[in-house]
């Protein structure tokens, strides 16, 4: 066997952060249909950490793969996920909030920033950072520093969301490998495995977010139906473009899509036959 790809896969790595408890961000990831391990990540929040390497074997580098899942645990959780990666030429983050357009930052491996300033600010203004203190931490990333190489602006950056109560374990952060993620998760306090264990979990899954999340007083009615409906709206035309442009993560984001809104709307059948 070629050893190409353990010594490729050696200097990349990927972080999911939500923005939710793990109960929130539980049936999300389930219906993302990957392998991943999930554990708290400080108060309301979240960490995934992939057990799979999908970007080794596909045709999509990392981080259009994590963009895939941010944006479709951010739909599934309706709450802001935070997609951070790294391979041996870059690093950066892209942040996926519900149905509006994702943001992202890049910086190359010896620091230099490759992003555009505006990316910042709205990141700031999504997960409800100071628009001062925060922002000039935020900005100094985004200008040049000799002595800071891209994991040190990936940790600075989590540095600022550490105000906002997020605490990583050590070991689990920027710069590590896929391995070594996997191997600190493992065996993190309050760790759950997600797998995909068929479509009847699931909907269960997916009955039991809606419920108990903030939507609970759309899950029928005019209001459900509506939401139900734009979802799928949505999710089908997400999905003709996902399979022309053989984008994996974006035919993830369309699949949760689909599900919530044809689940939404059988729900609120149901309910009204019961």
């Amino acid at each position: 066997m070629s050893s190409e790809a353990p010594d490729h896969a050696t200097g990349v790595g990927a972080l999911l952060l939500s923005q939710a408890e793990p109960d929130i961000v539980e049936p999300a990831a389930h219906l993302l249909r990957e392998r991943m391990l999930l554990a708290p990540a400080g108060g309301g929040w979240s960490v995934l950490v992939p057990e799979g390497k999908p970007w080794l074997h596909g045709e999509e580098p990392v981080d259009r793969v994590l963009t895939g899942w941010a944006t479709a645990l951010a739909v599934g959780s309706g709450r802001p996920v935070l997609a951070l990666w790294w391979d041996t030429d870059r690093s950066g983050y892209t942040l996926a909030a519900g149905f509006r357009r994702t943001v992202g930052y890049e910086w190359l491996a010896n620091g230099t920033p490759v992003g555009e300033d505006e990316a910042m600010r709205t990141f700031a203004a999504r997960l409800g950072l100071d628009p001062v203190l925060d922002m000039q931490s935020l900005e100094a990333l985004t200008r040049p520093d000799t002595e800071a190489d891209a994991r040190a602006r990936m940790l600075g950056l989590l540095a600022v969301l550490t105000r906002t109560g997020l605490t990583l374990p050590p070991g689990l952060g920027p710069g590590e490998p896929a391995d070594r993620l996997r191997e600190v998760a493992r065996v993190q306090r309050g760790l759950r495995r997600i797998e995909w264990s068929g479509w009847r979990d699931a909907v269960r899954a997916e009955f039991d977010v809606v419920e108990s999340g903030p939507l609970g007083p759309w899950v029928r009615g005019p209001k459900a139906r509506a939401l139900a409906a734009a979802q799928v709206a949505a999710g089908l035309p997400l999905a003709v473009w996902a399979v022309r442009r053989r984008s994996g993560g974006w035919a993830v984001a369309a699949g949760v899509l689909l599900v919530q809104g044809v689940l939404g709307l059988a729900y609120d059948r149901m309910r009204e036959r019961g």
